[in-house]
């Protein structure tokens, strides 16, 4: 009888331990490239995107959600770990991650906590797998076998879905690789209900990052669309822009022609058709979800890595800490938390605070190394503080676009460094009355009492970079390069060549030479040759 009330007691713990592992929510972790909060038609009736309409509707909408680091390199690896880059290491021009970061990455903590986890679509940083040996040409600096599934892609991927190794099966009938990436998450999500485990799959799309090869199939849709200019629209807009902020590509590049009056309806229909294709996909996974019976348990998660420049202050591309280039759309759709459906909440958040949310919907605390935060107490309690303020940096490219800033719900404060031929730069912005940033306050008499508080505020989060950067991949220097009040000589002899020299040919849109431009700014002019 003793063991007949063992194996009794066994069993009703077994079936606790099931029935709580089934209690944890499934997770959907959706990520676009490029994609700023104005670029989708809850925000943007000028933009065509209905699923991502619905999960705003049918979720809470965080409208002050920022990326830390306005580049896919490093904003993807912060969302991973829910560290800024100065911790990850992790960037173009810097390095790659190191394997015992990504040990503390929220798929492989869910992993090891007994979820299921998957991946599909550009994963965008290097970090070693377990076995490189055992992978395909190219994929061996990628952690292919640190998730259970993977269909990721190798650099950005391609558009074209028979490009990536582990999509081809899906291109005969999606030739389109944002389709295929749906397709390959409706599978996952088949496979994962058959394991008997919560799930969570990371569905990370290239759209709408360039090139302009949306999805043909829904050329009609955009045909006769038509986009409104921006209101920040246009160089003229920009001319209060420190001169540090037109010397990268976002200024400089051919790329920007693209968003002249001309050109820019065309581009803008291609770039809301990248998105649309996005929107499609997402779809898919939802009707996959009702289809299998997961959707009352499933969290879905979207947002993108960084924002994007359509012609606002004569910019285009990202990295830049204004608005449109790092604000991006932040949307959770929680089935299980009531009157949740259509709200907003305007609790200051970033990209370092993906991965805490995601662990503590499985139950997990955040390693003591995450810089971010779960949103989960501010979708509890929206009226209740949730942070003061965020650190935006940019450490990647032309010295001259190097900086960093504060952002907080009020305010920005911006610092750019390079002094050479200019003078070291500085921005503020009342962002509750100027959101289009167009009013430099730094020598308005009545706002030197928030320019001091702001400056503080910097030096307090530049001493927390000193306290906390990584060792590797020279991070350290920007330390000294950030230092407000060092002296630019003693910064320059810090700055690596590469980037002095990481100026983009371009065709010129200035008023003189554009050798005679590059070399009175101490930058070598590129040989387009």
């Amino acid at each position: 009888r003793l063991v007949d009330l063992l194996l009794v007691l066994f069993m009703l713990t077994a079936c606790s331990n099931h029935r709580n592992s089934q209690e944890k929510p499934n997770v959907i972790f959706i990520l676009t490239d490029d994609l700023g909060a104005w670029a989708c038609g809850f925000n943007n009736p000028d933009f065509l995107t209905p699923q991502i309409d619905a999960l705003a509707k049918d979720g809470i909408v965080f409208t002050e959600y920022f990326n830390t680091t306005a580049i896919c390199m490093a904003s993807r690896a912060t969302i991973m770990t829910g560290m800024y880059e100065y911790k990850t290491g992790t960037n173009f021009m810097h390095g790659d991650m190191d394997k015992v970061l990504f040990d503390k990455s929220y798929p492989v903590l869910l992993r090891e906590s007994g979820y299921f986890t998957g991946f599909v679509g550009k994963f965008g940083f290097l970090t070693p797998p377990n076995n490189a040996d055992a992978l395909p040409k190219g994929y061996n600096k990628l952690p292919v076998d640190r998730f259970d599934w993977w269909a990721g892609g190798v650099g950005q991927t391609s558009y074209t879905t028979s490009d990536n190794y582990y999509l081809k099966k899906y291109a005969e009938m999606y030739p389109h690789s944002s389709a295929a990436n749906g397709a390959a998450a409706v599978e996952f999500i088949q496979m994962a209900k058959g394991t008997g485990k919560p799930f969570c799959l990371s569905v990370s799309f290239k759209s709408p990052h360039l090139p302009d090869t949306p999805d043909p199939q829904y050329d009609g849709l955009f045909k006769n669309r038509t986009y409104a200019l921006p209101k920040n629209y246009w160089r003229e807009n920009g001319t209060h822009l420190p001169l540090q902020a037109k010397l990268g590509r976002q200024f400089l590049s051919p790329e920007f022609y693209g968003f002249y009056p001309e050109n820019f309806q065309k581009r803008m229909a291609s770039y809301n058709q990248l998105i649309y294709g996005v929107d499609v996909a997402i779809g898919m996974i939802r009707d996959a979800l009702k289809v299998h019976g997961l959707d009352k348990n499933t969290i879905l998660v979207f947002t993108s890595d960084n924002g994007y420049f359509n012609g606002n202050h004569g910019l285009s591309c990202k990295v830049l800490p204004y608005e449109e280039g790092a604000h991006s759309p932040l949307i959770i759709v929680d089935p299980r938390v009531p009157d949740l459906a259509g709200k907003t909440n305007n609790a200051l958040c970033g990209n370092i605070d993906i991965a805490p949310t995601i662990l503590s919907w499985a139950g997990l605390e955040s390693p003591a190394t995450m810089d971010g935060k779960s949103l989960v107490s501010a979708i509890e309690n929206p009226g209740k503080s949730f942070r003061k303020s965020l650190t935006l940096m940019n450490v990647w490219g032309p010295a001259p676009v190097h900086f960093m800033a504060v952002v907080s719900n009020d305010y920005k404060y911006i610092y750019w460094p390079f002094a050479e031929g200019m003078a070291a730069a500085e921005e503020l912005y009342d962002r509750e009355k100027d959101p289009l940033e167009m009013f430099n306050l730094v020598q308005v008499g009545s706002h030197q009492d928030k320019l001091v508080h702001y400056r503080d505020s910097y030096d307090h989060r530049l001493r927390m970079w000193g306290t906390d950067q990584l060792s590797e991949n020279g991070y350290k220097p920007f330390i000294t390069i950030f230092d407000r009040n060092e002296d630019w000589q003693y910064k320059k002899a810090l700055i690596p060549q590469e980037f002095m020299d990481a100026v983009i040919p371009f065709q010129s849109t200035c008023q003189e030479d554009p050798e005679a431009f590059f070399e009175r700014f101490g930058i070598r002019y590129p040989d387009f040759d």
